[in-house]
């Protein structure tokens, strides 16, 4: 599957939807969804990087799935678009700065530049599809080969440490939106500095496998 011819790379503007937990109903889905992350912090209490253990990437894509198959998590503003660029809107950010939670909004032809992560990070599909094409890193010349594509849909979930073994790059080249729900092992005000590590690509990358 080809992507656009020209997708847009750049990165909208963070939309702030909530800036803590605390500004955050009780009941609703985002607040169950920290609970859950809070917890899985709480099972991991003394590790140095609870993103190492088996258990906490379990829990989170636990609390991912759950979160994006309610369909009161999102209000009609946080499922709102930008004409130039995939847009986010920041859901909650945990008081401790551990983690930030957003909603992604992708239209049609909007696509993120191809990225390793400075940080554990989490997403799972709410609505629309989005392609997801992965990469490999060839330490030695220092860029990333394209391995294949796989298409995302609402149920799918992912999760990767920091570090050059999860590169990917999501794109929409669907004639809809999509939207996608992501955590990030970050404070909130750095989810826009501090998660995405733009890699090179081989000049001479194979063809990927759908």
């Amino acid at each position: 599957m080809n992507h656009p011819a020209s997708p847009n790379l750049l990165e909208h503007p963070l939309a702030q939807s909530a800036f803590n937990i605390a500004a955050v109903s009780p009941g609703c889905a985002v607040a169950r969804l920290c609970h859950a992350l809070d917890a899985s912090f709480d099972g991991c209490a003394g590790a140095p990087d609870p993103s190492h253990r088996a258990s906490f990437a379990k829990d989170v894509r636990a609390a991912l799935a759950e979160a994006a198959a309610d369909p009161l998590l999102l209000t009609g503003g946080q499922r709102e678009g930008a004409a130039t660029c995939y847009r986010r809107h920041l859901l909650a950010a945990d008081p401790l700065g551990r983690y930030a939670i957003a909603a992604l909004v992708w239209m049609p032809g909007q696509a993120s530049p191809i990225h390793a992560h400075h940080t554990w990070c989490g997403y799972a599909m709410i609505d629309g599809t989005l392609t997801e094409t992965v990469y490999d890193w060839n330490a030695a010349a220092d860029a990333a080969t394209p391995v294949r594509e796989q298409s995302r849909e609402p149920g799918a979930v992912s999760f990767t440490r920091a570090g050059r073994a999860g590169i990917h790059r999501l794109g929409n080249v669907s004639d809809t939106s999509a939207i996608s729900l992501h955590i990030y092992g970050v404070p909130g005000e750095q989810i826009t500095t501090h998660v995405n590590d733009i890699v090179r690509v081989a000049r001479s990358a194979p063809a990927v496998i759908g």
